[in-house]
């Protein structure tokens, strides 16, 4: 198996509530949006996020697990600077987002972060970290 992932897929109690959050609140446009089923977005290059109905997620699987809230996950935005960590985190609560952990330096790998969760339960790191960088092409790179 080759190491990627193209599609993350998170099953989502309140798909209008997700929509509105993402879509209307933080600007994104959607690459496809079934109401009442699923909604995509092209995240990165060959990469997608996918926020799928809760009942429906749960179908697609077989109706066999039990599926609720995500847990112990986290997605992470990483930007140029403590700043723009500020104002992204601003944007997301403006957007309808909770602020879990307001902007500061984290307690690890000198990390200036802050967390916040979408109104699903989705907890995202917004973050700057001088030790790393992405590069345009999505390679990260470390020192």
């Amino acid at each position: 198996m080759k190491q990627r992932v193209h599609f993350i897929t998170l099953a989502t109690d309140d798909l209008d509530a997700a929509r509105a959050f993402y879509r209307d609140g933080l600007g994104w446009e959607p690459l496809m949006d079934v109401p009442g089923e699923i909604l995509f977005f092209q995240i990165a290059p060959g990469q997608m996020l996918g926020l799928f109905d809760t009942e429906k997620f749960s179908q697609d699987l077989g109706g066999t697990i039990e599926v609720g809230g995500v847990s112990g996950l986290t997605l992470a935005h990483n930007v140029d600077s403590p700043s723009e960590v500020e104002r992204t985190v601003a944007e997301m609560a403006e957007a309808g987002a909770r602020i879990l952990k307001t902007p500061r330096q984290g307690e690890f790998g000198g990390v200036f972060h802050g967390l916040v969760q979408d109104p699903n339960g989705v907890i995202w790191e917004i973050a700057h970290n001088p030790g790393w960088r992405v590069e345009d092409d999505g390679t990260v790179v470390f020192g």
